[in-house]
């Protein structure tokens, strides 16, 4: 079996940073100590003055296979989540065709088995007349329902309260919901059309406005709440939304919230200097808006950090405002924003590594990951704070080829990424293929 010793590391764990060494044997995390003497047989890496953390969970991301392979696929952005410090992803069901039966679910399995070097999951995507498959749905191999309430097209577009009632009733695993209210948006257009004859970027906060977001989102914590579900908020993006949420601690919650990297780093302030590249669905917003959200990663209002990872090619972001699709690449950049965060002392390390890492293992009930413990899987990420990264659209292993963090020198480096005690990424390369890589599981 391969062993690995990482000596002298800053270990940020469970709101603790300790200096210590770790061992890894074969998958797992053996040996956890103040100091662990080197065998023959151990790999030694001295992390002297670089933090050792517990890999990111991302539990929302859009790879793009089937069927959208010319914007990304498994393979090309799991190698970028892992350069990024990923270990784990839970990948969306709006491919080509929607992710709607256990049939196509497990067939996205099987091309993750071949290609993903990350270790990876798929939700089911909910429609008005699925209920059923959602219903054999099974808890400790599923790792949830998609619903669009709202901002989607097509069979993904859940809106009708009765088809939306009986998935909430009967959904044997977590519901995940993309919350904005389609007439409130038409509402907006219409509103918008009447002073100007054509959109822009600019327009896209409003379009999109806190009263979209809150009408979705209040309603599906309406629901949750009549029937009791398991319920996970994807992507709050205003401050006005945060009512409908508990401060506190994840784990005796059943309805909770997230934030995603890239409305907790950007503003409509940006729109003018970004344009489309970071065009998004539900719509980066105001300052006062990513502040309230900080805010609420303190108060324990927001319990999960993801990216909601959705690329698009250059080319099709380069048309008119509204002809552009909704989405932004993100995985290999997500943790350095944080990182981020943390020098300038929005955040702490050991908050970021709750958010990004130990919550999503909590609600998801992940079996053997999340935290750095002994026995758990060895998904590690090694990080220095003392040395920049510059982003380029060159650097980036996105397949659309682009970054809209292009030209920003973050203040870390993502040193190494262990996933299941591989070494996959390394100073700068992706180092191994994707069969080492895991279905996760969960303990529900």
């Amino acid at each position: 079996m391969s062993s690995t010793l990482i000596k002298n590391a800053q270990v940020v764990n469970e709101g603790r940073i300790t200096v210590c060494d770790v061992r890894i044997v074969d998958q797992r995390i053996e040996h956890i100590a103040s100091e662990i003497q080197a065998s023959a047989n151990d790999k030694v890496i001295d992390a002297h003055g670089r933090y050792l953390l517990p890999g990111m969970i991302d539990d929302q991301v859009h790879f793009r296979e089937p069927g959208l392979t010319h914007k990304g696929s498994i393979a090309t952005e799991s190698k970028a989540a892992v350069a990024g410090g990923i270990t784990s992803y839970m990948e969306m069901p709006n491919v080509n065709p929607a992710t709607t039966t256990i049939e196509a679910l497990e067939r996205k399995f099987a091309i993750a088995a071949d290609s993903s070097v990350a270790n990876y999951s798929f939700y089911l995507g909910a429609t008005e007349d699925n209920l059923e498959e959602i219903q054999r749905l099974d808890p400790t191999a599923h790792c949830g329902v998609k619903v669009f309430m709202g901002a989607s097209t097509g069979d993904l577009l859940v809106e009708h309260p009765q088809a939306l009632d009986a998935i909430f009733r009967d959904s044997p695993v977590l519901i995940v919901t993309h919350c904005e209210s389609g007439p409130v948006i038409a509402q907006n257009r219409q509103r918008l059309l009447e002073e100007k004859s054509t959109l822009t970027i600019e327009d896209h906060p409003v379009l999109r406005d806190d009263n979209a977001c809150f009408a979705s989102s209040a309603f599906a914590v309406e629901l949750a709440k009549k029937h009791g579900s398991q319920l996970h908020v994807l992507h709050i993006t205003t401050e006005k939304e945060l009512s409908l949420f508990a401060s506190g601690d994840i784990e005796n919650k059943h309805i909770t919230a997230e934030a995603c990297v890239h409305h907790l780093w950007f503003s409509n302030q940006d729109y003018a200097r970004l344009g489309n590249q970071i065009k998004c669905n539900p719509a980066i917003k105001y300052p006062s808006d990513r502040d309230a959200l900080l805010q609420a990663l303190h108060s324990g209002k927001i319990d999960i950090i993801a990216t909601d990872h959705a690329p698009h090619t250059w080319q099709e972001k380069q048309v008119d405002y509204d002809q552009a699709p909704a989405g932004l690449p993100l995985v290999q950049h997500a943790l350095l924003t944080m990182l981020d965060h943390v020098q300038l002392g929005h955040l702490t390390l050991p908050q970021v590594v709750e958010k990004t890492a130990h919550n999503p293992s909590i609600r998801y009930a992940i079996k053997d990951r999340g935290f750095i413990r002994e026995g758990y899987y060895a998904d590690l990420v090694l990080v220095d704070i003392k040395t920049p990264t510059l982003v380029t659209n060159e650097n980036s292993l996105y397949h659309c080829g682009w970054s809209p963090f292009a030209g920003h020198e973050f203040s870390a480096k993502i040193q190494t990424t262990w996933v299941n005690g591989e070494a996959v990424y390394d100073n700068g390369k992706v180092t191994k293929s994707a069969k080492h890589a895991m279905r996760l599981s969960f303990a529900r």
